[in-house]
């Protein structure tokens, strides 16, 4: 059988030389990758089940990209440590100090990069506080942040769904959920969209400046705690301290507003612009969970993650990988691979691992999934006969390795005045 083509961006047959190490089968970032990522793991699959990429220039690491590697991956703790301290290539100074991928991989105190009954006291503090969180009040906050957004694009009659609505829900969200006053609440936000819209040396003071916001908030906990998920936090008996703290709601806010604002896009543009669910809105009938589950299959918010590090030099899914390199779980590529086996039978499968698997699957599934439902369905509800004003395959996705969402998604719909709409909501 011949194996297909590569796409732009993958030079599968005559990979380019790494420095002096390993030859890279792909380039995870720039407009062809974004624009084609299911070629790319078509082509990557073909050569293996563990093959080399570049996630970033200069930033080479192992992306696993079959099913049931990534399983062996994830479910292995005792050959695989989630700590990047032991990445080699940047602690011998490989990696370039301004590579994009350590926004995301460089090593902090939180459960993300934790082992063994570290990350199980760290985990639990994170799951137990957010196992208090009650969902109705959850559903009334994302409704109550979600509103006054419509009401700011409502009038106008069209908005560009990402940057209008997607991208500012989550942030939002959380700063009630963590218990911000209003002005840290704010600065968080500010902070979260720094991350977010910048890049480089911009990105690094947003991050510097989000920590700085979540310290004040963890200091205002401690001396006047509320019923809020910061205050549950520091009250757990893992006894997390000051940094710890700052260190977990970091990761909190990482994980809850780049992912679950491209679920929020996904899922719209899945719901607007493909024929079997755009029908369903015209029918007042909304299957916007069966929705979301495809997405998760098809397009994962976190497409490639997980990253662990071989404690020593071992194989998997029989290939050789080495003792302290990246190893980039494919949720997206193991994804479409075994979205294959069940064709359009995804509404309510779990089978999938866009929230990764084993010890470090991801503690906020429910959360995520109330937001992103509610968000979707608040404004479906509240701005009716929404249109893409893009053909559906002409919207355009943000570059990188790591994320899946779409960059922009216009749309356009008779204008609501908010006296009409909201004036019987909270």
């Amino acid at each position: 059988m011949t194996s297909p083509p590569p796409p732009p961006g993958c030079p599968a047959h005559t990979p380019p030389p790494y420095r002096s190490g390993p030859s890279v089968a792909a380039r995870l970032y720039g407009p062809d990758f974004a624009a084609r990522p299911e070629a790319v793991y078509q082509a990557l699959r073909a050569l293996g089940p563990v093959v080399w990429v570049d996630l970033a220039p200069e930033t080479p690491a192992l992306l696993v990209v079959d099913y049931a590697a990534c399983l062996e991956v994830l479910r292995d703790a005792g050959r695989f440590s989630k700590d990047s301290r032991r990445w080699q290539a940047l602690n011998q100074g490989q990696v370039p100090p301004d590579s994009p991928a350590l926004a995301l991989m460089a090593w902090r105190p939180s459960a993300l990069f934790t082992d063994g009954p570290e990350h199980a006291r760290l985990y639990t503090a994170i799951t137990d506080s957010l196992g208090q969180l009650d969902p109705h009040v959850l559903h009334d906050t994302v409704i109550a942040c979600c509103e006054p957004l419509v009401e700011e694009f409502g009038p106008r009659g069209r908005a560009d769904l990402v940057t209008d609505f997607a991208i500012r829900v989550p942030g939002r969200v959380l700063a009630r959920l963590f218990g911000c006053p209003e002005d840290v609440g704010a600065r968080m936000v500010r902070g979260v969209g720094g991350l977010i819209d910048a890049t480089g040396a911009r990105a690094q003071a947003a991050s510097q400046d989000l920590s700085a916001c979540l310290a004040g908030l963890v200091a205002l906990k401690r001396d006047r705690p509320g019923d809020d998920l910061t205050s549950w936090m520091l009250q757990h008996s893992a006894g997390l301290s000051d940094r710890e703290m700052v260190d977990q709601l970091v990761l909190l806010v990482g994980a809850g507003t780049v992912p679950t604002a491209g679920w929020i896009a996904s899922g719209l543009k899945l719901m607007l612009g493909d024929p079997r669910f755009a029908g369903t809105l015209k029918r007042g009938t909304v299957p916007v969970q069966a929705a979301l589950d495809e997405v998760l299959w098809r397009n994962a918010p976190m497409a490639n993650f997980s990253i662990h590090y071989a404690i020593e030099p071992t194989t998997v899914g029989g290939t050789p990988v080495p003792a302290g390199v990246p190893l980039v779980v494919s949720h997206a590529s193991s994804n479409l691979q075994t979205h294959r086996l069940y064709g359009k039978t995804v509404a309510h499968n779990r089978a999938h691992l866009a929230w990764s698997a084993g010890p470090h699957a991801c503690p906020a599934q429910d959360p995520a999934t109330a937001i992103t439902k509610t968000a979707i369905e608040t404004v479906l509800d509240r701005v009716p006969g929404m249109r893409l004003t893009v053909r559906d395959e002409d919207v355009p996705y943000r570059p990188g390795p790591f994320h899946r969402t779409p960059a922009s998604l216009p749309v356009a719909f008779a204008p609501v005045q908010p006296s009409a709409r909201f004036g019987d909501h909270p």
